[in-house]
């Protein structure tokens, strides 16, 4: 009877361990599933032009400004969870004339006591509004490292393109900034 209860208790820890080893397995792929979001989401986005993400660094040649009309640009932002930032547009709006170069502010907060860097990945709606808004100068081109406590105006200096469709009166400019664990290549 103890011969069999010792296999019974023996085959029983091989059990165990063998479902240890594949929970250890998904934990893993799902940590690199997770860390692979952000680049796979730019990736996808720029293929196919979902999500309103823009092109990045924009040219300034032939600029010309619109005095026809103006257009409303707002901006939003949202932190993710784990940066320990506090990070807001300065305005939340501003009127613009198409082709003419503005500058509006945000602000960064590192709200911990420790080194934090982040990422902002921006987002334009409507859709098509996201080839005709273009970023000059961007926070967004570079990972960003805070101090502890440490709080920073960020720049965004940019224009919305003269030939955006001229039903297009509202646009929404949304920064999402991302924990940036690896300095950016």
């Amino acid at each position: 009877m103890a011969a069999v209860n010792q296999t019974w208790a023996d085959k029983r820890r091989q059990e165990n361990r063998q479902l240890g080893l594949k929970l250890l397995w998904i934990v893993a792929a799902s940590i690199l599933f997770v860390f692979s979001l952000v680049p796979l989401y730019d990736l996808l986005c720029k293929v196919t032009g979902l999500n309103g993400k823009t092109d990045g660094v924009a040219s300034l040649e032939n600029a010309r400004v619109d005095m026809s009309r103006m257009v409303n640009v707002e901006f939003t932002s949202s932190v993710m969870p784990g940066l320990g930032w506090n990070f807001y547009p300065k305005q939340p709006s501003i009127q613009v004339r198409p082709g003419q170069i503005e500058t509006v502010l945000f602000v960064a907060k590192n709200i911990t006591n420790q080194v934090v860097a982040g990422q902002a990945v921006p987002s334009v709606s409507p859709g098509k509004a996201s080839s005709y808004f273009k970023k000059i100068e961007c926070f967004c081109f570079e990972r960003q490292e805070l101090q502890p406590g440490e709080t920073r105006e960020m720049p965004l200096r940019f224009y919305v393109s003269p030939d955006m469709p001229d039903d297009v009166r509202v646009v929404t400019l949304s920064y999402a900034f991302y924990s940036a664990i690896e300095p950016a290549k």
